[in-house]
């Protein structure tokens, strides 16, 4: 949401229904490793999740694609559909890309105790990063956007209690 990384024309607030922003993929290569792997988000089936939605010239549309696959499906865990989504500021649905997490996948991690989530973000790190700075980062950006998740924040706060003393930010 707040790092794109293609050219789009617009950026709007949007409400996907029947899915949500859950924990729920192992991460072998961006925020962890096979051996110790992290965790990523998936939009796994059940409830509703806030977010933004991107409009793209349809010039660019197919090389957009093309980009958020080879970043997104590095592993395939994650299944190309096209949903509806509510444009939230003027209760508008349009068809938008989403990645949704195979639950038959390998890396689907389902859904972990929340301490099993606490040990294995505090210590996995991967090609993009430590997997502490990937939900910081993403617990700022929610709340920058507007979007509080309780649960994540709670997360984060458990997850940067185990981190030390220099890497504890929140």
């Amino acid at each position: 949401m707040w790092r794109p990384g293609f050219e789009h024309e617009e950026r709007r607030p949007a409400l996907l229904r029947g899915y949500r922003r859950s924990f729920c993929v192992y991460s072998h290569v961006h925020r962890g490793t096979p051996e110790r792997p992290g965790l990523v988000f998936g939009l796994d089936a059940g409830g509703a999740c806030r977010g933004v939605a991107f409009r793209v010239a349809a010039s660019r549309a197919e090389e957009t694609r093309r980009y958020l696959q080879a970043r997104e499906q590095v592993t395939s865990v994650y299944v190309e559909a096209l949903k509806n989504v509510e444009l939230v500021d003027e209760k508008r649905r349009v068809e938008a890309l989403c990645f949704i997490v195979d639950r038959r996948h390998p890396q689907y991690a389902g859904a972990l105790p929340f301490e099993r989530q606490v040990e294995i973000v505090a210590g996995a790190e991967g090609r993009s990063g430590r997997n502490p700075d990937y939900l910081e980062s993403t617990v700022r950006h929610l709340e920058e956007t507007g979007i509080a998740d309780r649960e994540l924040t709670r997360l984060w706060h458990a997850v940067a209690e185990r981190l030390p003393l220099p890497d504890r930010r929140r």
